[in-house]
């Protein structure tokens, strides 16, 4: 198999493990069930990931990534501050079945018996909250926002939101969109002394 052959091959083989551990969770996703869903043997499986820790573990990096990859391009951007953070913020939310929230809830739950997830799930939770954290930290420098303590509000905020993304993932119909949306605002606004209409 040539490297470009291989570098396809993988990147299929990390859609393909989405696809089946948005279905049937990481706890359940057997090797056998990634190798079938892409028509492939086992043994390719085993030959790219060499364990099934290690396939689930690279499968949740390569679907958090593409989420990360959207929130680069809004921390490159030339926006201000502002205008980032309600990208952020509107990034960060659920929408529809969220197959990336699917896989940050079932990470979350998992890496408390997988060292391995445990370890990237944290790195890339940490990204997020360190990235927020600048943005917030930018607009506190240029007068935007009036907030002491940067990184105390990318927690706080965040942790709202993974609370509301988690019941609105979790228990359908408990809690609109709209309203999560309305809250979010309300928090981060709190924060960051704004008024929660400047983050519509």
């Amino acid at each position: 198999m040539t490297r470009r052959a291989a570098e396809i091959r993988l990147d299929a083989l990390l859609r393909t493990a989405c696809e089946v551990i948005a279905e049937r969770g990481l706890a359940n996703t057997r090797t056998a069930d990634v190798a079938e869903a892409a028509g492939v043997s086992q043994a390719l499986v085993f030959y790219h990931f060499a364990t099934k820790d290690r396939l689930l573990a690279q499968a949740f990096a390569y679907a958090v990534e593409q989420d990360l990859a959207r929130l680069d391009a809004v921390l490159r951007s030339s926006a201000p501050p502002l205008a980032k953070l309600r990208r952020m913020l509107r990034l960060y939310a659920p929408t529809g079945r969220s197959t990336s929230w699917s896989m940050w809830i079932d990470g979350w739950s998992e890496s408390l018996r997988t060292p391995e997830l445990e370890k990237l799930s944290r790195r890339l939770d940490l990204r997020w909250r360190q990235d927020l954290a600048s943005v917030i930290a930018d607009g506190v420098a240029d007068g935007t926002f009036d907030c002491p303590d940067p990184a105390g509000a990318a927690w706080r905020i965040s942790a709202v939101m993974d609370g509301l993304a988690v019941q609105l993932a979790v228990h359908e119909r408990v809690i609109t969109r709209r309203q999560i949306a309305e809250w979010v605002r309300l928090v981060a606004a709190r924060e960051l002394g704004l008024e929660p209409s400047q983050l519509d």
